[in-house]
Parts: structure tokens; C-alpha cells; sequence
């Protein structure tokens, strides 16, 4: 009977997740467009930040436990997850096109966060001088970040103000063309009578900017509840079945943890905004590394098992598998997206041969 109640409980977190996720990827869009931020901003930030708070709360809470194979398995595996699953599943729904930004920065620090996380734990642990220098790279991250919207937002205002004088003169010859053209028409025949039938336009109703924030926080509240109930009724299920920690760290845990991002990925892609879909994996990817396990070895020293260094290895080819063609076609098709739902079958094959 108890098996029964988590099943509906994990049910009724999917229905959380997939709304919540909804009203959070239109109220992010909607305030980086009203404040002129660009998309892939909001997604590296505002969405990765609040779609990774469940890792953040697990994470953490298991490091104060002394629990480090759920640590390191959530966030290793979530990281894992986030790439060959919820970007294949988003790559095999529509071909997703990425920044130069992304390519070039974005990635390229997500995979040296990986290999940071792979030599800092070599040792078999990650104490708090190992937290500091994650945080300290996380902090560096967030300034460029702060740097890039500044400069793009600036240029934005440049281009907006030359338009602008470009319209007003091309409006003032327009009114001397006007002029001309009412002069010569026939008797009983003005230039308001082309007027009299104003043509229809419908205007799209957005809402404002506090609405806008309303559902984005509504959003987030519903994907961290959300996904509280499921990382605890499928861990509850899991246990019951009789798995190791280590294979509920990196699978069950990390797919409930990871749930927020499925969500919100899928349905930026499904919405086409695709530097939301990616931003938020990619953001999502450099947090829970430099910002979540930073701060829980600053807390307690995290043990780091030596099987998670494999584990560790296949998220960093992970990235490359993602990496390589954004550099060479600036997108990921639907031929990566299945490339990369087979290579988490590998993985997931391998961890049940391991158990």
C-alpha cells in the first residue's frame, strides 16, 4: 500500500514539474525581453540556478549527513543526465541552435569545471580549501557573465538610438512626400479619406513585469516542490527494490534532481527557444559543480569515492559529445540527440552491470 501511495505521489510531482516548468520558462522569457537581456543570459543564471535549487538542497543536506555517495552521485549523474538525456531528448524533438558564446565560453568552462571536480577529488576527498577554490572560479564565471550582458545590452541602446534616427528622418521625407501627393489630388479626394479604414491589428496581450516575476517564482516553487516529491517517493520505491546509495546517487536521485531541468528544457525547445533549452543544461552543469559541491566541501569535507572518478570521465565525454558539434555545425540535430540517448543507455547498462 505504501508502494502504491509513492507511486501517486511521484505521478503528482511529474503534473507539478510539467507546469511549473511551463510558467517558469514563459516568466523568464518574458522578463529577460522586457529588461533587454539576452536569453541565453537568463537561461545560464536565473533558469539554471533555480532548476538546480533541488541538487543544491539534496546535495548539500547529504554532505551534512556525511552521505557523499548521494554528493557526488547526484551531482555527477545529474550532469550526466542533463546532457546525453534531457539535451537528446530536446535535440530529437527539433534541431537546436547555439550561441557562439555558448560555444566557445559557455561549454569550454563546463568541461573544465568536470576536469577540476576529477583532479580535486583524485585524492579521495574534497575539503574546504577545494570548496573555496570552486566557489572562487564560480564568482569569476558570474562576472564575465554580468560583463557579457553589459556590453550586449549597451550595444542594444547603440543600435536602438541609430534606428531611431534613421526612422525620424525617413518619417520627415515621408511627410514632404505627403504633402506633394494631397496637393495634386482631385477635387472632393484628401489624403484622410485612405485613412478612414484603419487597417486591424491585434495586439499581443503580455503581461507586466511584476506578473511576469509572479510566474516565474510560481514556476519555480512548483518544480522545487515537485521535485522534492519525486526524488522521495522514487528513492523510497528504490530502496525498497534493494539498490546500492551509489546507483541511487547517480540514477534515481539524479533523474528526480534533474527533473526540473528535463522540464524546462523540453518545453523551452518545444517553445523554440533553444538558448534557454541549452543555456539551462550548460548553467545548470557549472553550478552544481563549482556553486553546490563548492559550498557543501566548504561546509564538510565530502569523501570522494574512486569509482565516481569513472563517473567523472563519462561526464566530461559527455560534454564533449555535446561540444563537438557546436563547434563544427554551431547546432545539435536530431542525429546527436540519438546519439546521445544511446550513450546513456551504455552508461546506465554499465552501472547495472557494476551493482
Amino acid at each position: 500500500m505504501e508502494i502504491l501511495n509513492n507511486i501517486a505521489l511521484l505521478a503528482m510531482s511529474f503534473f507539478m514539474l510539467a507546469k511549473g516548468a511551463d510558467f517558469f520558462v514563459d516568466g523568464a522569457s518574458e522578463i529577460a525581453a522586457k529588461l533587454k537581456i539576452p536569453q541565453i543570459i537568463i537561461g545560464l543564471t536565473i533558469v539554471a540556478m533555480g532548476t538546480s535549487a533541488p541538487e543544491a538542497a539534496v546535495s548539500i543536506s547529504a554532505a551534512i549527513e556525511g552521505n557523499a555517495s548521494i554528493t557526488i552521485g547526484n551531482i555527477v549523474g545529474s550532469n550526466i543526465l542533463n546532457i546525453l538525456i534531457i539535451l537528446g531528448i530536446s535535440a530529437a524533438i527539433t534541431n537546436l541552435a547555439v550561441s557562439k558564446d555558448t560555444s566557445f565560453v559557455d561549454i569550454p568552462v563546463m568541461l573544465g569545471a568536470t576536469v577540476l571536480l576529477f583532479a580535486l577529488g583524485f585524492d579521495g576527498s574534497i575539503n574546504w580549501i577545494d570548496g573555496i577554490i570552486f566557489l572562487f572560479v564560480f564568482v569569476l564565471y558570474l562576472a564575465y557573465l554580468f560583463i557579457i550582458a553589459r556590453n550586449r545590452i549597451n550595444k542594444r541602446e547603440q543600435l536602438a538610438g541609430a534606428l531611431e534616427g534613421a526612422h525620424a528622418q525617413s518619417m520627415a521625407a515621408e511627410g514632404v512626400l505627403a504633402d506633394c501627393a494631397a496637393t495634386a489630388q482631385p477635387t472632393g479626394q484628401t489624403a484622410g479619406d485612405a485613412a478612414d479604414k484603419p487597417a486591424k491589428t491585434e495586439e499581443k496581450k503580455e503581461h507586466n513585469i511584476w506578473m511576469s516575476l509572479a510566474f516565474t517564482v510560481l514556476g519555480l516553487l512548483m518544480i522545487v516542490f515537485g521535485s522534492n516529491f519525486a526524488v522521495d517517493s522514487a528513492t523510497f520505491i528504490a530502496q525498497t527494490i534493494g539498490v546500492t546509495d551509489r546507483f541511487i546517487g547517480l540514477t534515481v536521485v539524479a533523474l528526480g534532481t534533474s527533473l526540473p531541468e528535463l522540464f524546462t528544457s523540453v518545453t523551452a525547445a518545444l517553445k523554440k527557444n533553444a538558448d534557454i533549452a541549452i543555456g539551462n543544461i550548460v548553467g545548470s552543469n557549472i553550478f552544481n559543480i563549482l556553486f553546490i559541491v563548492g559550498l557543501s566541501s566548504v561546509i564538510t569535507t565530502v569523501p570522494y569515492d574512486g569509482k565516481f572518478l569513472i563517473d567523472a570521465s563519462i561526464a566530461f565525454a559527455a560534454g564533449i559529445i555535446l561540444w563537438v558539434p557546436c563547434l563544427a555545425k554551431k547546432g545539435i540535430g536530431r542525429i546527436t540527440g540519438i546519439v546521445m540517448l544511446l550513450g546513456y543507455a551504455a552508461y546506465f547498462t554499465y552501472l547495472i552491470l557494476m551493482q
